[in-house]
């Protein structure tokens, strides 16, 4: 992330919206791509694209090792698959005769599906001979799985099933690969098997209904429901088993099945819309899911940094900004307000200041700004900076940075509010969606990406280390 001055004026560009910017270097480039895609369509960006573009920033890192760690970061500690996926079937490809390939790919695969996924990535791009790393890592990772992982994930009707990574990587022989190989490995209840079970033998509506109250009081009653598969059917609990539901919120805020569940943030966000549609039924129940799913979210952000000094937190809500991109936004300037007791300002082709109150719930603050959030509108840096009325420690813009009114960067006007204000503020520039450009020279602020919490654990080591997103990848071994 050090550019010398020159470099970084050497490398003004122009954005996806048609604005005057600057390009990331190739690193943080890959790196905010690999923390903010999930290879779906965006408002500057196909799905298609986004892959495109893993292999093309790919090309721009001689240091492969390093592609290697932030697939392997972005998978195990951010909970970002397809993306992570697509770097593995890459590096597949292209890294041949490097030792470390094989640590890789027993390290990126946190579920057996993971391989399944990687290697019908590296098909579909018309590869057909697995390279050896690849088969040896993959054997390593499947000796790791018990049971229930691998009956979970079989996916015997998948182009590329369990057994046909088994058969192809011949792993260490352990009792649940013997099964699998077998045919004797059962496929343990799930939600989705014990749903769909009970709606087969249902013989009447009132069955159905039935049936399924009971499936969610084991699934619920003997834990055996993932914390997301919870979260998702929150709706469905309340409607078809709402004697389970002070058990479920018991779930929702546990705080270790919070760490390991790798849940992003805004899931929560997307549970609440939810569970506000069922209307004004088991208004009781209701208001216990909304305070749990409130408290859940405030369990998760236990790494909110607090800094010293006087704070501003930005929040882009201009068109292309509408969506996920808002929403996630949204939850993660709450959580910055709420911290620091911060100064909030919401632009898009104007900036003004937005009252807060930090006592208010996470999700509370959240909803407002969402709702204020939705005119859309230009996509205005130079708004910022004469709208603030004060001098501030540091500044944090959550955007996807595609600034493109006004004439050039706002560079000039960042310089006139020092000027005005006696201020040098750090400029925190928090990319939501990994397009590849900036509004400020790299070497002058403190980049960051990502939708998981776990980028605020990041954002603390940033006033210490400037490299901090970085060097947090580099600490993985291989």
């Amino acid at each position: 992330m050090k550019f010398n001055s020159k470099t970084s004026l050497s490398t003004r560009i122009i954005n996806r919206a048609g604005g005057d910017a600057y390009v990331e270097s190739p690193k943080l480039a890959f790196v905010s791509l690999l923390l903010t895609s999930f290879v779906k369509d965006q408002y500057y960006r196909s799905g298609n694209e986004s892959l495109e573009e893993v292999s093309t920033l790919m090309d721009q890192i001689p240091d492969k090792r390093f592609v290697a760690k932030a697939a392997i970061y972005a998978r195990t500690k951010f909970g970002m698959r397809s993306i992570s996926h697509a770097v593995a079937g890459e590096i597949a490809k292209k890294v041949k005769n490097e030792q470390w390939t094989k640590n890789f790919f027993d390290k990126i695969i946190y579920r057996p599906d993971d391989m399944m996924e990687i290697l019908a990535y590296y098909y579909a791009g018309g590869s057909k001979n697995e390279p050896n790393a690849l088969r040896k890592g993959f054997a390593k990772a499947l000796a790791r799985f018990d049971e229930y992982s691998l009956g979970k994930y079989k996916k015997d009707g998948a182009e590329v099933s369990l057994i046909d990574i088994v058969n192809l990587v011949h792993p260490k022989s352990t009792p649940a690969i013997s099964k699998l190989i077998k045919g004797t490995l059962k496929t343990p209840e799930t939600w989705e098997t014990k749903l769909t079970s009970a709606g087969q033998k249902a013989s009447s509506e009132e069955d159905k209904e039935e049936r399924k109250k009971e499936a969610w009081t084991s699934l619920i009653g003997e834990r055996k429901i993932g914390y997301f598969a919870l979260l998702r059917n929150l709706r469905n609990i309340l409607q078809q088993a709402p004697e389970m539901v002070d058990q479920a919120c018991g779930l929702l805020i546990d705080e270790n099945l919070i760490q390991k569940s790798l849940v992003l943030p805004f899931r929560y966000v997307t549970a609440i819309d939810e569970i506000v549609q069922v209307g004004n039924e088991n208004t009781a129940n209701i208001r216990k899911i909304l305070v749990a799913i409130n408290k859940a979210v405030d369990i998760s952000m236990v790494n909110v940094p607090k800094f010293d000094g006087d704070t501003l937190v930005v929040l882009d809500i201009s068109g292309s900004m509408q969506g996920q991109p808002l929403k996630i936004g949204a939850l993660f300037a709450t959580a910055l307000v709420k911290s620091n007791n911060a100064d909030f300002m919401m632009f898009s082709d104007h900036a003004k200041y937005i009252n807060l109150n930090p006592l208010d719930s996470t999700l509370s603050i959240t909803a407002q700004i969402e709702k204020d959030g939705t005119m859309g509108g230009g996509t205005d840096f130079h708004c910022i900076f004469p709208a603030i009325n004060k001098k501030y420690d540091r500044i944090v813009i959550l955007s996807d940075m595609q600034g493109w009114m006004g004439d050039g960067t706002p560079m000039p006007v960042f310089e006139e509010y020092k000027k005005r204000t006696g201020s040098n503020p750090k400029v925190y520039s928090f990319d939501l969606q990994g397009y590849g450009s900036m509004q400020f020279p790299e070497n002058n602020v403190f980049a960051i990406a990502g939708f998981s919490e776990k980028i605020f654990s990041v954002i603390k080591l940033l006033e210490q280390d400037k490299q901090a997103l970085i060097n947090e990848i580099e600490k993985i071994e291989l």
